[in-house]
């Protein structure tokens, strides 16, 4: 392996990638790729945790005109041995020869208007900050320094924001006799939160009022890159720049640049001596597809990575679900009629549904039509491409599937909190009452009809199952029953699936479960249950904590059909 590379969890800066000498999967072909291709105001649309920031810090740290010969020489030395130094002399003498103008507003957003409007400014300061030598050049025109030096100093009284990027990439050009390029990084991010906290038309407002001064016959702009999840529809916020050119998913140019590629994916695990984990990675965290570009999330294949360098027998697990906020997915479920609720099942089970899709999108439309959100899923990476078709001249049919487990695991989890708020809605004193006098088939009835009514689909993995159950039974304790539930506590030989116990000791109620792929097979699902709590001695072990007696029901599911069975 040579020289061992720490692994780049959460590093987004390009500086510290490569000064903290982090394992970087080289995307420096994204530069050859923007020159080449001359586009003056490029939006890359991509889900969250894909590289996206640390492509904009690279391009920064490669276009950004060096202020010394000690700053040239790093900025040389930040690149050396990478793709770009090795592309042709014309890609090479494009380093450090612009002002650069980054802006992020991945942190620019609140609880309200005002904080987000606050947090907007500061980000606008710290970059007029960051270039403020710049300011004091003879050759700048003295208003123009003036309201530079304001902005820079937080004057926000008198001076208006929507103007800022203009100007500053003015006084850049005054100062260094060239062009600035612009760098906007999760552009839409005040918006997803604009619209979950009520202030998404002010945010529009704004924005777009910064971006239009910015991007739209701007003289003193030599290009710029623009950054986010969506694209956000030109009437909103887009409305007459210069025809920017639109990357998105569905793109075949720059497919290649965001995610990690298989190749560079089976090069990773081979530089850490860990090939025996690639099918497990392919199955948990490949799937996507950008263009025909089939590609890996970056942050999961990492996060894994890292787990089994520190024990090879680390699990894998959903480490997308806890960065990218599933608001989106938790809004589809919440307002999902019947329909798309079946949809979701056909989905978890593996299959497919085909929607129309479009790529402008404003978060003021996402409650107007069940297609607007299978639109979101699609372009935040909740779903991926399986084939496409043109219908009726202008509208794109996408057939579409859950891209792998770990986007597979979000769904079921966010479901289970849904069913969870269900559950605390529901009676559920038939079904305990069953539970508790032994009655099997009024408790298979009462969970069948929990099912029908109340959830229309359904994972096939016994851990979804026994999520369920749990749910359902979480209550009992607080139900005046003298019961309590226990779940996946070691005994006898193994650990039982439930178990909810008398407190006085006097009973104790086993639960064992099984999944079955087929209808015919429910029977035989319980029976295999029951074998198991007595060949692994669970109730023999109970009886020795102090129980009197034990009851066990075995419980079979096949997909939205539960069986109950008491007692072998």
């Amino acid at each position: 392996m040579g020289e061992f590379r720490p692994i780049p969890i959460g590093v987004d800066s390009f500086e510290k990638m490569r000064a903290g000498g982090y394992y970087y999967v080289d995307k420096t072909l994204l530069i050859k790729e923007l020159l080449d291709l001359k586009g003056e105001v490029n939006l890359f649309t991509r889900p969250r945790r894909f590289g996206k920031t640390l492509n904009m810090t690279m391009l920064r740290e490669y276009f950004q005109l060096p202020s010394d010969e000690a700053a040239a020489e790093k900025q040389r030395g930040m690149f050396e041995g990478l793709a770009i130094l090795k592309a042709g002399e014309p890609y090479k003498a494009e380093m450090g020869q612009y002002p650069v103008i980054f802006l992020t507003l991945k942190s620019a957003a609140g609880d309200n208007w005002e904080e987000a409007f606050a947090a907007l400014c500061n980000e606008i300061e710290i970059e007029f900050r960051r270039h403020r030598s710049a300011f004091c050049t003879a050759e700048l025109e003295e208003e123009d320094r003036e309201q530079a030096l304001r902005i820079a100093g937080g004057d926000r009284e008198s001076q208006d924001y929507r103007q800022a990027l203009r100007l500053l990439s003015r006084c850049l050009e005054q100062a260094h006799g060239k062009k600035a390029i612009i760098l906007i990084d999760e552009y839409d991010v005040p918006l997803e939160k604009a619209h979950f906290k009520g202030y998404y038309d002010k945010m529009i407002g704004f924005l777009r009022s910064l971006f239009e001064s910015a991007l739209k016959t701007n003289e003193s702009l030599a290009f710029a890159v623009m950054t986010g999840c969506l694209r956000i529809s030109k009437e909103s916020i887009f409305t007459g720049l210069n025809n920017p050119k639109i990357i998105s998913i569905t793109s075949s140019e720059y497919a290649e640049h965001f995610g990690f590629t298989p190749e560079e994916v089976e090069e990773l695990l081979a530089y850490y001596g860990k090939e025996k984990h690639l099918e497990t990675v392919r199955s948990w965290y490949d799937g996507y597809l950008f263009g025909n570009q089939e590609v890996y999330n970056p942050w999961s294949v990492l996060n894994y990575l890292s787990g089994v360098l520190s024990s090879d027998a680390m699990l894998p697990r959903p480490y997308w679900a806890n960065t990218s906020g599933n608001d989106i997915v938790k809004t589809l479920v919440e307002k999902a009629d019947n329909a798309v609720r079946e949809e979701l099942e056909t989905l978890i089970a593996g299959g497919t549904i085909e929607k129309p899709i479009h790529e402008d999108i404003t978060y003021g439309e996402i409650d107007q039509s069940q297609d607007n959100l299978w639109n979101f899923l699609f372009f935040t990476g909740y779903l991926r491409k399986v084939s496409e078709r043109l219908a009726g001249g202008n509208t794109i049919y996408m057939t579409m599937r859950i891209p792998n487990i770990e986007v597979q695991s979000i769904y079921s989890r966010t479901i289970l909190g849904w069913f969870d708020a269900k559950v605390k809605q529901t009676d559920l004193s038939g079904l305990y009452r069953a539970t508790l006098e032994g009655d099997g088939e009024a408790m298979e009835a009462e969970i069948n009809r929990f099912l029908f009514q109340s959830i229309s689909f359904m994972d096939s993995k016994e851990a979804f199952y026994h999520g369920l159950l749990t749910g359902l039974y979480t209550g009992i304790s607080g139900s005046g029953t003298g019961y309590n539930l226990k779940s996946n506590r070691e005994s006898g030989n193994g650990r039982y699936d439930l178990l909810i116990g008398k407190n006085d000791y006097t009973k104790a109620i086993l639960i064992e479960l099984k999944t079955v792929g087929k209808k015919a097979e429910l029977e035989t699902g319980c029976i295999r249950a029951l074998e198991q709590v007595r060949d692994q001695k669970y109730a023999e072990e109970l009886i020795e904590d102090g129980y009197d007696e034990v009851v066990t029901y075995g419980i079979a599911f096949w997909r939205k059909l539960c069986r109950v069975r008491l007692s072998l």
